[in-house]
């Protein structure tokens, strides 16, 4: 008999102190709450968690401590037309584990959905009573401890700072200089080989996409793909097993410390993309493992006058719910566990508006910005937006306060127009100048605006020159998902060609994005290995394609390293020419007597830019910058 003693409501989680382990989970709207216990063979012992206090359920098991499997059971309600859905017979994953074994066991009869599927909108009002407990994955109780060696943050300043959009696990799959078993992990990135490219090649930090525990979609079980991005969060705090080499029953969180040790070592930064919008829950009808079976009303937004559905900014079919305090803890506490225990120097926001919505509408002011902007460990961190969301007056390109960086969707949209001869001379100087316009007015500097042409979400920088329209049909949704408006042109071709002048053609405009990008003022971001010519087959939607559709190729064929070395050489220009990463922004005034402005435009006769030919003259731009 497992002897209980009552414990500590903080922290939140399961913290083991040497002798045994705290448990605390918060349910504003439970009635009782079970913590189980798994044995090796998978044998499920129960806890009743007696003690509540500050709206925490908690307990303290001596002798119980790392690499114990555990789970929760919550009870209460099953009212969806109240917003309520607590089952009992469905096993949670703690909100606040540190380690997560495993994926959700799709193959498994058990039902993970909270209601009888019978295939109508209606199924989710009828509760169901079947353990599902063999499907789900596992909380796992972990010692923390990690010898740093005395690893600090490298705190490269924004001015300086040359972001690589990278995949842990595409990045390394097909690496043939990786030892094999290291292929696809954070081994692998933090092997001597991935991170001497990243030396070599001259970039400052990498941002990952999602590391966070993942669940994938059923639906994309059944069509036998997987959800390869990572967008489909369901432990905040757990590093994602999948993508470790050593184990993972904790051996995942201390693979991902020394990974971050690793490149911190080379002077690389780490930045996460953070997914805190949405939840892989789902809508109404979405499985139940975790978030909402332990108090759906509240780390949801649901609509208020018919709390059955979900207030959806995302298109995911949930939006999590930063207005209640506990929610906004746990994305703040999350946060906190990332830069203070595992050593990450900042964060990039996905579909950060959802997160600035106080109630309806995009709020600068929100709590969400105010606690941040309050911490004294995460005002002083990276902190980057993607400033949309799907919802009404989603796109916030610009608006974001002081202290965050933007993904500035405008320099994309405006870069890749010039080069096919769509924009005017005008709207690509203010995105080569560091997008004034957008960030000046507000206090903000240049390094405010994240220049990029390509990422993860759209065409490859090869794809980009080579295909005029998409082509997913490998996503199996007849070519109708991705975006139509990739401004993309394919040089005289639609896909691989053999014409040398189309080639040459290609490998010229790679050229000339990689140069605006690197020239410009503001902070440039890479996707990974497009300086190697990477294609994803004119593919802009990859998000399902966990293969070699998606994993990074390393060719070596002439055009591959003569692109490599190119861009190695636009990146160090950058580095030796401080002028290129200024901290101000451009004036046209006289700089320090020099007799000559900060910076002057030139038509192609060499004279001063006039005002029509800033919107009407030829399509040939010539810029002086005064280092001075």
């Amino acid at each position: 008999m497992t002897e209980v003693w009552p414990g500590q409501p903080f922290p939140l989680g399961a913290t083991w102190d040497g002798g045994g382990t705290n448990f605390s989970l918060f349910s504003e709207h439970a009635e009782a709450v079970e913590l189980c216990l798994f044995n090796e063979a998978g044998e499920e012992s129960r806890v009743e968690m007696t003690q509540r206090r500050a709206l925490n359920w908690h307990c303290y098991l001596p002798g119980i401590g790392p690499g114990q499997r555990y789970g929760f059971r919550v009870h209460g309600p099953y009212a969806p037309q109240q917003g309520l859905r607590f089952n009992p017979h469905k096993l949670l994953i703690d909100p606040y584990a540190k380690a997560i074994e495993g994926v959700v066991d799709w193959t498994h009869d058990a039902n993970v959905l909270p209601y009888v599927p019978d295939g109508t909108e209606e199924a989710d009002l009828e509760l169901d009573d079947e353990d599902d407990a063999p499907a789900v994955p596992k909380s796992v109780v972990i010692d923390d401890a990690f010898f740093w060696e005395g690893d600090r943050h490298p705190n490269i300043p924004f001015a300086d700072t040359v972001i690589y959009e990278v995949h842990v696990k595409g990045f390394t799959m097909r690496h043939p200089e990786v030892r094999e078993d290291l292929r696809g992990t954070y081994a692998g990135l933090a092997s001597d080989q991935a991170v001497a490219y990243l030396v070599d090649l001259g970039v400052t930090a990498v941002e990952l996409l999602p590391i966070h525990h993942i669940s994938d979609e059923a639906f994309l079980y059944e069509r036998g793909l997987r959800n390869y991005w990572g967008y489909s969060t369901i432990g905040y705090f757990a590093p994602h097993s999948e993508y470790a080499a050593t184990g993972r029953r904790g051996e995942q969180v201390r693979e991902f410390k020394g990974m971050v040790k690793a490149l911190h070592r080379a002077g690389i930064e780490v930045i996460l993309d953070v997914v805190y919008n949405h939840t892989a829950e789902g809508n109404h009808l979405g499985p139940m493992l975790s978030f909402k079976g332990v108090d759906n009303s509240a780390y949801y937004r649901l609509i208020p006058e018919e709390p059955r559905h979900y207030m959806d900014f995302t298109g995911t079919g949930n939006s999590l719910n930063p207005i209640d305090p506990s929610v906004l803890r746990l994305i703040m506490d999350s946060l906190r566990y990332w830069v203070v225990e595992c050593h990450v120097d900042g964060f990039r926001f996905d579909l950060a508006a959802a997160l600035a919505r106080e109630f309806f509408d995009v709020d600068r002011l929100s709590a969400f910005f105010d606690t941040i902007h309050q911490d004294p460990v995460l005002s002083q961190v990276k902190l980057i937006a993607e400033p949309w969301d799907v919802g009404p007056g989603g796109y916030q390109v610009g608006n974001f306060p002081i202290l965050w960086s933007e993904w500035n969707g405008k320099y994309r949209d405006e870069v890749r127009d010039w080069w096919r001869g769509e924009a005017t001379s005008g709207s690509f100087a203010q995105r080569l100048s560091g997008s004034a316009d957008l960030y000046k007015a507000d206090g903000r500097d240049p390094f405010a605006s994240i220049n990029f042409v390509t990422a993860h979400d759209g065409f490859t920088l090869r794809d980009l020159v080579s295909y005029d329209h998409k082509h997913n049909e490998p996503n199996l949704e007849d070519n109708q998902d991705g975006t139509d408006d990739n401004r993309s042109w394919n040089c005289g071709a639609e896909g691989e060609s053999d014409d040398p002048q189309i080639r040459d053609l290609r490998a010229r405009q790679q050229r000339n994005f990689l140069t605006t990008l690197l020239v410009s003022q503001g902070t440039p971001m890479l996707l990974g290995v497009d300086e190697r010519g990477r294609t994803q087959d004119g593919n802009n939607n990859a998000w399902c394609q966990d293969n070699e559709l998606s994993w990074y190729a390393w060719s070596e064929a002439p055009e591959a390293r003569a692109l490599r070395d190119f861009t190695r050489r636009l990146i160090r220009l950058r580095r030796e020419h401080p002028v290129l990463r200024r901290q101000t922004f451009l004036r046209g005034e006289e700089l320090k007597e020099s007799g000559l402005p900060d910076v002057w435009w030139f038509r192609p006769d060499g004279r001063k830019m006039t005002r029509r030919d800033w919107q009407d003259g030829e399509h040939v731009l010539g810029v002086f910058i005064n280092g001075h």
